[in-house]
């Protein structure tokens, strides 16, 4: 998993000279090379486990749903409504979070990103109807706004643009991981015998939002703003990296002189936010329903046994997440990858209602694992298009535009099948978000080949 910088990916430091704090003997590309590797264990596994409560701090209701009803009076009307009000409220504070994120550093704006939507998923098992839950659910949007666009800036603060989709593609471990190892937790919360006065649904939300406030308050010790202060890279690999990454900026900057106006009016950018709002719309499509449809195919409910079913889909997605980016790096052909997995993927979504028990657990195999896999292939066009503090805007906007998306999904699967008087229309919709986008990836130009005038 260690990312090989070979003669064809490694950048020139055109900065390095004898002066520069090289190690004796050592080559700028070498001592690059390992800055990476070192980052690259230090960083990713405690960002993956930030996004892992992230995602299931979010997408936890979509096992409660059954306990919210039943205890709570909450209507699938309702539960859709409420599952969508969260990205409503978190695309609102996208850009603002992000922005501050750029100013005041990871290390305060991610502890503070966590501890407060922790707080309010443990305010969760206070619901007592449709009002309180659209509340809490607003306020969680709000908390965690920011966080997912806030890590993909960050790591274009550490990692060259050559390793970037493998490292995004390891970052979006954590999608998988939630469901892999939150499906089977939550369905055991919700088995076991109550405690007190406490339902289980109750404890679910209590033990996984206290999780988001500890790492919280652990991780504002544990970051660092960028490579330059990190105490565990030597000298030689701080000057290394911070040169890498200072001259990918340089050749970036031809951007920087627009504002957010113009980038609202950058046909590039807006494409990027169209792609990723009908790709959440899709993904969220999955999230929300995946364990209801799993409790269909056992015919069980929610439980430990739809839990660990529910997993299977998102392992699977776990292994695409590695395995694609690594044949996308290796091949260079980021966007038709991208376009033949999302072409999968919707082919799946298609084919899940009219397969039998197996077919459908195969068919939600596929669709988990191309919705998980190609997000880190599509974060490698913007991130090599935006440098700076128009990175911090324009990767704010096109994340709250897949926020959109996620209040779309539920909704809209559940207006598509009233309309149609159907349990399956909403899906044969979703489907088609996906083909669509399939389509519109093929359109996407390779930024970096635009933007940096360099030859390749």
């Amino acid at each position: 998993m260690t990312p090989n910088l070979d003669h064809r990916t490694r950048l020139p430091l055109t900065n390095a000279s004898p002066s520069s704090g090289l190690a004796p003997g050592g080559s700028p590309a070498a001592t690059l090379d390992r800055a990476v590797r070192r980052a690259r264990r230090r960083l990713l596994p405690f960002l993956l486990l930030m996004y892992v409560i992230s995602f299931l701090d979010r997408a936890n209701i979509g096992f409660a749903k059954e306990a919210l009803q039943r205890y709570a009076g909450i209507s699938p009307k309702a539960y859709a409504l409420a599952a969508g009000l969260f990205f409503l409220s978190y695309a609102a504070f996208e850009l603002p979070s992000n922005l501050i994120l750029h100013r005041v550093g990871a290390r305060v704006w991610m502890a503070r990103i966590m501890v407060t939507w922790g707080l309010v998923s443990v305010a969760t098992m206070l619901v007592k109807g449709s009002s309180s839950f659209y509340i809490l659910r607003l306020l969680l949007g709000a908390a965690e706004a920011g966080f997912f666009p806030g890590v993909i800036l960050y790591l274009t603060y550490w990692f060259p643009s050559a390793v970037r989709a493998r490292i995004f593609g390891i970052f979006y471990f954590g999608a998988p991981l939630a469901f892999i190892f939150g499906g089977p937790i939550s369905g055991l919360l919700l088995q076991m015998h109550p405690i007190r006065s406490l339902q289980n649904w109750q404890w679910m939300f209590l033990v996984e939002g206290a999780l988001a406030v500890v790492v919280g308050i652990w991780s504002y010790w544990y970051l660092d703003n960028h490579p330059e202060d990190a105490s565990w890279l030597s000298a030689s690999e701080r000057q290394a990296l911070t040169d890498a990454l200072l001259d990918e900026k340089n050749q970036a900057d031809s951007h920087e002189s627009l504002g957010l106006l113009g980038q609202l009016r950058d046909p590039r950018l807006l494409l990027f936010v169209l792609i990723y709002c009908l790709l959440q719309t899709s993904v969220y499509g999955v999230v929300f329903y995946l364990p209801s449809e799993v409790s269909t195919i056992l015919h069980r409910s929610a439980g430990i046994e739809v839990g660990l079913v529910s997993a299977v889909p998102w392992i699977c997605a776990l292994a695409g997440a590695f395995w694609l980016p690594r044949v996308a790096d290796a091949t260079g052909l980021h966007r038709g990858v991208a376009a033949l997995i999302l072409l999968a993927a919707g082919c799946a979504s298609f084919l899940y209602p009219v397969s039998g028990p197996v077919g459908s657990l195969i068919a939600l195999c596929v669709a988990a694992t191309g919705l998980i896999a190609v997000q880190p292939l599509f974060w490698t066009f913007p991130t090599n298009y935006l440098s700076g503090r128009q990175a911090a805007g324009g990767l704010a906007i096109i994340n709250a535009s897949g926020a959109i998306g996620g209040f779309i999904a539920p909704n809209i699967k559940v207006w598509t099948d009233e309309f149609f008087h159907s349990d399956h229309a909403g899906l044969y919709l979703l489907a088609g978000v996906t083909m669509l986008n399939a389509g519109l990836m093929v359109t996407v130009q390779a930024g970096r080949q635009k933007t940096m005038n360099t030859s390749q």
